[in-house]
């Protein structure tokens, strides 16, 4: 039986067109113009009136973090809430992380991580690599791991030492296996060592509310790694390089810079720097203020961060909108090991709303629809090597969703569907919203309601990206 999506404005990074969309199993068959006509439901096809309504490829989050271990908690969403909240928000592809660490097996990591998501997400997901232990034996396992499992990117650290980082000689080494190869190399970029520096004067200086979580990660810091990294991957041999969670004008200014150098660099931002500040929500101080400590940090709003990052999103000098999702409950996780900024577990909960975030830049006039559809959806397919998602045409695996842009609602805990007991978007009215959600030919969301059935997602092979500027 074929699904019939009519009456619908069909939305993809490079167009929109009136026109109607034709499923049959997992794919879409035909996308007609209706100023050619339309396609004429036949009596055993289901229709979708998408009257209204905006016709446009599944999201795409490629950063998100579900039942995390950190060693002293794990986020709160597992493989299967956080995909179902991904669901309602209109992503039906996320890719999350296995995570080796300092002294960790790159392998054994991977097959740990594949394990704890089996049989749980409702929607297609796939996993980067993380080396937080780059050596010969990490190298050469991880090669076999693009080979044999289709992983066609890594993540790499310049925070976190003793236990995810990686010194300048080591991230070298990855970035040249990431220019032989053509994996993207995803970069977590600050000034790991400085940062402690400031950490530990801040608090021995009594300075611990939540507000110096950002002020002890200054956008300099951020901005002087991103230019490292580049500077790293240009004489790796320009590897594909791709600058997670950007948060600050600083470091935008980096990657403008590095790409006219001719460097291979993207980057993502998340919707908590379009929207969020130091002053308004983690100057709230405990216990609110602890909801919003995450890495990179929140940024001051006096110093045009926002616009900025909306102008990149605008201009391409940013790629990709993702959520960074990694969502800990306030009380019982947050605040657990006492209220001091470095003592809370880093995170936001966002994957429900990314969507909705970056659609309020079109209805505020920062972005065009078209962009809309690239930073959400198109260009993280195109980017991390997942060819059959991210457009709306014939061809492609039948994840679209139909989004009906004057819908007006307010995010909250009472009504999102993470397993978490907040909102860093609290009481904040937004226009526009998902009213039907396909994955793969299946609707899984329909209006407010999950349909969608544990499990069904699959895991995805990636290639290596033939995408690069």
């Amino acid at each position: 039986m074929r699904t019939i999506i009519v009456n619908g404005t069909v939305v993809n990074a490079d167009r929109r067109v009136e026109a109607d969309v034709a499923v049959d199993g997992e794919s879409i068959v035909a996308v007609v113009p209706r100023a050619n006509g339309g396609i004429e439901p036949q009596p055993d096809d289901q229709v979708i009136d998408a009257h209204g309504c905006l016709v446009v490829p599944g999201g795409v989050d490629p950063h998100v973090h579900m039942q995390l271990d950190t060693g002293a908690t794990v986020s709160s969403d597992s493989f299967m809430s956080g995909s179902i909240a991904a669901a309602h928000g209109g992503t039906t592809t996320m890719i999350d992380f296995a995570e080796q660490r300092a002294g960790g097996n790159v392998r054994e990591s991977f097959e740990k991580r594949m394990a704890e998501a089996e049989g749980q997400c409702v929607i297609d997901w796939s996993l980067h690599q993380v080396l937080g232990g780059v050596n010969e034996q990490a190298l050469i396992d991880t090669r076999e791991l693009m080979k044999r499992e289709g992983i066609a990117s890594i993540k790499l650290f310049m925070a976190y030492p003793g236990r995810l980082y990686s010194d300048d000689g080591q991230m070298l080494r990855a970035l040249q296996m990431c220019a032989d190869t053509g994996a993207m190399a995803m970069v977590h970029a600050e000034n790991g060592l400085a940062i402690d520096v400031l950490v530990e004067q801040a608090v021995a200086s009594g300075n611990i509310t939540p507000d110096f979580h950002s002020r002890t990660r200054p956008p300099e810091l951020e901005a002087e790694a991103v230019h490292r990294a580049g500077v790293l991957a240009r004489v790796a041999g320009n590897a594909p390089l791709y600058i997670v969670h950007l948060s600050s004008s600083h470091a935008l200014r980096e990657v403008v810079e590095a790409r006219s150098r001719g460097t291979n660099i993207f980057a993502e931002t998340c919707p908590q720097y379009l929207h969020l500040s130091l002053e308004d929500h983690l100057g709230k101080g405990w216990p609110d203020g602890a909801a919003y400590i995450c890495s990179t940090p929140l940024r001051s709003k006096h110093e045009h961060h926002h616009r900025d990052l909306w102008e990149g999103l605008r201009v391409d000098q940013l790629a990709v909108v993702s959520t960074d999702h990694c969502p800990f409950c306030l009380r019982e996780q947050k605040l657990a090991n006492g209220e001091s900024f470095n003592l809370v577990p880093n995170g936001i909960g966002g994957v429900e709303h990314r969507m909705d975030l970056v659609f309020q830049g079109v209805v505020a006039g920062h972005i065009g629809l078209e962009r809309w559809v690239e930073v959400c959806s198109a260009a993280p397919a195109r980017l991390f090597g997942l060819s059959r998602k991210g457009v709306v045409a014939t061809g492609y695996d039948a994840d679209i969703v139909v989004y009906d842009p004057e819908k007006k609602h307010v995010l909250s805990a009472s009504t999102h569907h993470m397993n978490i007991d907040h909102s860093a978007f609290e009481g904040m009215e937004v226009t526009g919203g998902v009213r039907t959600v396909m994955s793969r030919g299946d609707v899984i969301v329909d209006g407010d309601q999950f349909v969608g059935t544990p499990g069904r997602g699959h895991f995805l092979r990636r290639d290596v990206s033939q995408h690069v500027r």
